[in-house]
């Protein structure tokens, strides 16, 4: 009868959706846009990764055209280093890149935006 159970259990807590659970709610955050676009990037998402980087998911989307047309949003998820200031796309659209280098913002204001933001963040939580 407690093996029946045990068992029930077991398949219980195997068949439930974990992903859910574990998500942390959306919560776009603006930085001061440019002539480039706006970006975002996600409150939700700051964490620290297996090889203990502060991860966080961005989002930008490229200002309009000179013909008026809209440009597509691209899906960010950035590694930062706040000690150095640099950053390095570990995904871009879901897709993973391979051995991505640790670059510098430079005269990117958007990205010196997000790596400021989310470096301060990072540090109210005790994550850097």
């Amino acid at each position: 009868m407690i093996k029946a159970l045990l068992k029930a259990l077991l398949a219980l807590i195997l068949l439930l959706p974990l992903q859910p659970a574990l998500a942390a709610p959306v919560e776009w955050i603006e930085v001061p846009a440019t002539a480039e676009g706006q970006q975002w990037w996600d409150r939700g998402s700051l964490r620290v990764n297996r090889r203990d980087e502060l991860t966080v998911l961005s989002r930008f989307t490229p200002a309009t055209g000179e013909d008026g047309e809209s440009r597509d949003s691209r899906l960010y998820v950035m590694a930062i280093d706040c000690g150095t200031g640099r950053f390095r796309d570990l995904q871009i659209n879901g897709l993973p890149r391979l051995k991505p280098e640790w670059e510098i913002a430079a005269d990117d204001a958007l990205i010196g935006s997000v790596i400021n933001e989310v470096c301060s963040a990072a540090r109210e939580r005790g994550l850097a």
